[in-house]
């Protein structure tokens, strides 16, 4: 038991990788990275204050795209520490805690994503298939009980993470793949039996993520039938229309996020690089490209957005 209680205590810190497969180009690499987290901080940013300050927004589907902001700025903010340590101050040291709490937290607003995700292909359900009954069904209580219960749900499947991980002795190498903690990266390192952390993790992935997007995908099943009901073909794509935003939403968030869970399962013998490049997708690619799209796709945004644009000159 002391020996279990010594491994424990061992590893106080853990050393972060940056990139040194791009020596010389490490620099371009944190430019580059810098520019993406500016491009997802100012835009969720956008995105956040138009739908407070018009009062046309005050509906839903916006406050669902508020809460998907909110999210990916936290996203944005849960990795930037160790990403401006590891890269710009060349400090990769951080401490045992400190990285378990950075793992909690971009996995709780992963989880929240995937959340948010279905409550919007719900409202989109309810909007083309029920459209008369859509004020009655998603009414403000309900919405905000939707979002207090998807922060719940995500909360309670991650809160267990860090604590599994403090039980296990940690006698290996403290070296983690990435610029940021991530539990499939973390559950390599201890050297005691990690089969529980593994069965955890696989549970949660698979009745959160799993269950959301077939939730997700059947709610496009019965959008896709009620659209093909209405005679007109201009309606049909005007209905079709209002869903786009959200379908490039879903894709770009779970593609990315599938492709990390099959790179980290079933391609142990890949190259480093590989798993960094694709995790660096996941984090940064659909904090940056929401707002964007949604800015691009959706009328009000946009003529609002060019207000603000035009009073800026």
């Amino acid at each position: 038991m002391g020996s279990f209680e010594t491994n424990i205590s061992r590893v106080t810190s853990f050393t972060l990788t940056g990139f040194p497969e791009m020596e010389g180009l490490e620099h371009w690499l944190a430019a580059l990275l810098l520019l993406l987290y500016a491009v997802s901080i100012l835009g969720n940013s956008l995105i956040l204050f138009i739908i407070k300050e018009e009062q046309s927004l005050h509906q839903p589907m916006y406050y669902f795209l508020s809460l998907l902001s909110v999210n990916d700025l936290g996203v944005s903010f849960s990795t930037l520490p160790t990403i401006l340590a590891t890269l710009c101050f060349h400090t990769p040291e951080t401490a045992f805690d400190a990285c378990l709490i950075q793992m909690f937290f971009i996995h709780f607003f992963s989880w929240t994503e995937s959340g948010i995700l279905l409550a919007m292909s719900f409202d989109r359900y309810v909007a083309i298939c029920n459209p008369l009954h859509y004020s009655t069904v998603l009414t403000d209580t309900r919405v905000a009980h939707m979002g207090i219960s998807i922060i719940i749900r995500s909360f309670c499947m991650v809160f267990p993470l860090p604590f599994l991980l403090k039980m296990l002795p940690f006698c290996k190498d403290n070296i983690l793949t990435h610029s940021y903690c991530l539990h499939p990266d973390l559950i390599r390192l201890p050297c005691g039996d990690t089969t529980i952390n593994s069965m955890y993790g696989l549970f949660i992935v698979i009745s959160a993520f799993g269950v959301d997007s077939v939730l997700i995908l059947l709610s496009y099943v019965l959008i896709l039938h009620s659209v093909l009901a209405i005679a007109s073909r201009e309606e049909r794509l005007k209905a079709l229309n209002t869903c786009v935003s959200h379908i490039c939403a879903v894709l770009i968030f779970y593609v990315p996020m599938v492709s990390v869970s099959m790179v980290h399962r079933f391609g142990k013998h890949a190259p480093e690089y590989v798993h960094k490049f694709m995790s660096l997708i996941y984090l940064f690619v659909p904090p940056m490209l929401n707002p964007i799209i949604y800015s691009i796709k959706t009328k009000e945004i946009r003529k609002r957005l060019h207000k603000v644009l035009k009073s800026k000159h």
